[in-house]
């Protein structure tokens, strides 16, 4: 029976997954993401139900337009997949719990922050704001159900930490940190904060790791340079899943070292 739900959720994770690139394609553009219905970007032509199945629909029409025979990106199936993949980790961290919800939003509204500050390095307000309301309203569920308030508010005091020590630096150094960061940071906190004090300083300790090994892997590949800028989302919030996933253990982990 578990395996069961767990393939109803894949299978809804595909379909939001699906959503998600119509999300990533309209919302830095300021477009709606319910009207109009996908169109093909290449000959302007309606997507029908058959050709809009994720991931399988790309396979079928072997990477092309039906209409005009262009190239669909393979980015559409992989955010399909990947969409899917992390709302199954998330399933077998959680479980079955009342945890679970918020931290499948985290995962989906997280995925889409990724790719559009990889393209456009923008973090937008119609994604990072609201998350605090969603975030915070689902995080209610475990609190009010297991009564587990202290953790409800470790959440936002974790939040507000986050956010206050991005915002310094945003301030002290504008250049190397956007508000946007800042922003996404307090979302971050708010999920991290939940799990515990540990999660939330692995987690954010992680995302300036990944982040320096990056630019210092581009930069020894002279594929960047000292003033080149690269999107720190995705660091940050890449940072935050494996805290999600492993950060008691790895903070569990370096405190055994100081005894």
């Amino acid at each position: 029976m578990e395996t069961y739900f767990a393939c109803l959720l894949a299978i809804a994770g595909l379909l939001v997954g699906s959503f998600l690139n119509v999300v990533i394609a309209r919302v830095p553009e300021g477009e709606s993401v319910v009207t109009p219905r996908s169109r093909c970007p290449q000959c302007g032509v309606e997507i029908s139900a058959r050709d809009n199945i994720p991931v399988i629909s790309w396979l079928l029409l072997r990477a092309r337009c039906r209409n005009c025979g262009q190239p669909i990106s393979a980015r559409y199936p992989i955010v399909e997949a990947g969409h899917a993949a992390l709302w199954l980790v998330m399933l077998w961290h959680f479980g079955w719990s009342w945890e679970l919800p918020a931290f499948l939003y985290l995962a989906s509204v997280g995925l889409a922050l990724a790719v559009i500050d990889i393209d456009t390095k923008r973090l937008p307000n119609a994604l990072t704001l609201p998350s605090y309301v969603v975030l915070g309203a689902l995080l209610l569920l475990p609190a009010l159900l297991d009564g587990d308030w202290s953790a409800y508010l470790r959440a936002w005091l974790a939040a507000l930490a986050l956010f206050g020590f991005y915002f310094l630096l945003a301030v002290v150094y504008p250049s190397g940190m956007g508000f946007g960061d800042v922003k996404l940071a307090g979302v971050l906190g708010l999920a991290l904060g939940w799990l515990g004090w540990g999660e939330l300083v692995v987690g954010g300790f992680l995302g300036f790791l990944l982040g320096a090994l990056l630019g210092g892997g581009l930069m020894l590949a002279r594929k960047a340079g000292r003033k080149s800028k690269i999107p720190f989302g995705p660091f940050m919030l890449l940072g935050a899943l494996l805290a999600i996933v492993w950060g008691g253990q790895l903070w569990d982990t370096y405190l055994d070292t100081l005894t």
